[in-house]
């Protein structure tokens, strides 16, 4: 029974699964958060972060510690002692260095601030790349819908005409009609057939291509939700051009970014100026060694621990004056313990390091120059930012405002083409007009419906791109 229990609950899920249709705002949100462009530019964020951590450890001390064994064999000196002697030895030595930057130019404030505004540059980066890629997957959500109802369209016609058929089939056989308005019907049916079947098929492949944008690999239950598109909002057309501009340069990213390059360019020029200035860095050092060479000492000769020896004279009588001194003899022993020597043979050195510049080949004059070409070319690139976004957003406006009338027009010729399709049918039904009239009636009426369509979308989707430069987000569209 639980067995039974679990497949239902299985195939429940399987069913609920291939049924899930895709709003657009949830298309928007998951192409986000998978695409790779997407992703590519969180990277860029993320490498942006550490060249700040890069330019904050600057200020930071370094320390350094290193230790070396090694073994000499032949005339060797005694790295404790001094002696040069013929043997083979091991020495050992040890080190530990302290490191700080006192003053480097004011180059490392600038390092921390250019990091700064290569994060920020990052970010607006990224904000633009989520944005182009909502308006792609908006673009192809909205195409779905236009395949799709396109598809409706011609189904629905599609039906009338079986109607249309099994009427004069009627007639026909009534002897009210000749059977040539029947074959052109019937030919109208076998046409309408056809173009559902391309349609079907764009729909299809509208679907695939946007599955592949947002990464989905089941292309066979993906589908998506038909948008409520009643009354289309057109408060954005009846704003004026200046307002909407204003708003574009202060909110789109694409101003900003060629802002941040030309702020990052200056503190490039400032960076490399700083290779003019003197640097002073301190030090601290702690080493010690230690090596098992034999020692060489002083002892009493044990065989004769004494010996006699002169040690003055007597002045006035010339005498010499004797006395018994210890007898030493030169003798070997073994190497101290290791703790020991570390702690006899250590030092400690530290001091200061001044470093000022004289001449470097011109390379630091050049290094600068060359900052400063980059500096102007950025100052170019701002001007043709804004000059860009200027143009893109007259150019979204006029076309948004043209994709209107355009729409406007497809309407009223749908409406003109439906009055003439319903007073071709009414005289079809009669009699007073053939089936060839008829059919051209009505092919110009699915031909205006199908145009009306397109004109709808094409004016939702230029007016969402007019909508995203004046700062509304691309799912709010409806």
């Amino acid at each position: 029974m639980k067995k039974l229990v679990y497949t239902l609950i299985i195939l429940i899920g399987i069913q609920s699964n291939a049924q899930k249709k895709w709003t657009l705002e949830e298309c928007v949100n998951y192409a986000l958060e998978n695409n790779i462009s997407i992703k590519q530019s969180k990277l860029d964020e993320d490498l942006a972060e550490i060249s700040k951590s890069d330019a904050f450890g600057n200020y930071l001390p370094s320390v350094n510690v290193s230790a070396s064994n090694a073994w000499n064999t032949g005339l060797t000196q005694d790295v404790t002692t001094g002696i040069l002697r013929t043997q083979t030895s091991r020495n050992s030595s040890y080190n530990a260095t302290l490191g700080i930057s006192l003053s480097q130019g004011l180059t490392n404030l600038r390092s921390i601030q250019r990091a700064e505004l290569n994060k920020l540059a990052a970010q607006y980066g990224l904000s633009k790349m989520r944005d182009d890629i909502s308006l792609f997957v908006a673009n192809s959500y909205l195409q779905v819908l236009l395949n799709r109802a396109n598809y409706k369209s011609i189904a629905l016609q599609n039906e009338v005409t079986m109607e249309q058929i099994k009427r004069t089939k009627d007639l026909v056989e009534a002897g009210v009609l000749p059977q040539g308005d029947l074959l052109e019907i019937e030919a109208t049916n076998t046409a309408e057939k056809q173009r559902m079947v391309v349609a079907e098929n764009a729909v299809r492949i509208s679907l695939i291509s946007l599955a592949q944008l947002l990464l989905i690999k089941d292309y066979e239950t993906f589908d998506v939700e038909d948008l409520e598109i009643g009354l289309i909002n057109q408060n954005i057309i009846s704003k004026d051009i200046n307002e909407i501009l204003a708003n574009a340069q202060e909110n789109r990213s694409e101003v900003k970014i060629a802002e941040q390059q030309l702020a990052i360019a200056q503190k490039n020029v400032q960076i490399a100026k700083g290779a003019y200035y003197p640097t002073l860095n301190g030090f601290l050092n702690y080493n010690t060694r230690e090596s098992d060479f034999k020692r060489v000492q002083t002892a009493l000769d044990p065989d004769n621990p004494s010996v006699t020896t002169q040690i003055g004279y007597v002045e006035a009588t010339n005498d010499r004056v004797l006395a018994e001194v210890p007898n030493t003899i030169l003798q070997e022993v073994d190497a101290l313990p290791f703790m020991d020597q570390l702690s006899l043979n250590d030092g400690i050195s530290y001091g200061f390091q001044l470093r000022v510049p004289v001449f470097n080949g011109m390379s630091s004059r050049n290094n600068v120059k060359r900052n400063q070409i980059n500096l102007l070319r950025q100052e170019f690139v701002l001007e043709q930012a804004k000059l860009d976004l200027e143009s893109n957003v007259y150019q979204a406006y006029v076309d948004a405002k043209g994709a209107l009338k355009a729409f406007e027009a497809a309407t009223s010729a749908l409406k003109s083409q439906e009055l003439a399709y319903e007073y071709a049918k009414e005289r079809y039904d009669v009699g007073l007009t053939n089936a060839f009239d008829f059919s051209q009636s009505k092919q110009r009426f699915d031909t205006a419906n199908i145009e009306e369509n397109r004109a709808k979308y094409d004016f939702l989707f230029k007016l969402s791109v007019l909508e995203l430069y004046f700062g509304v987000p691309i799912s709010n569209l409806n």
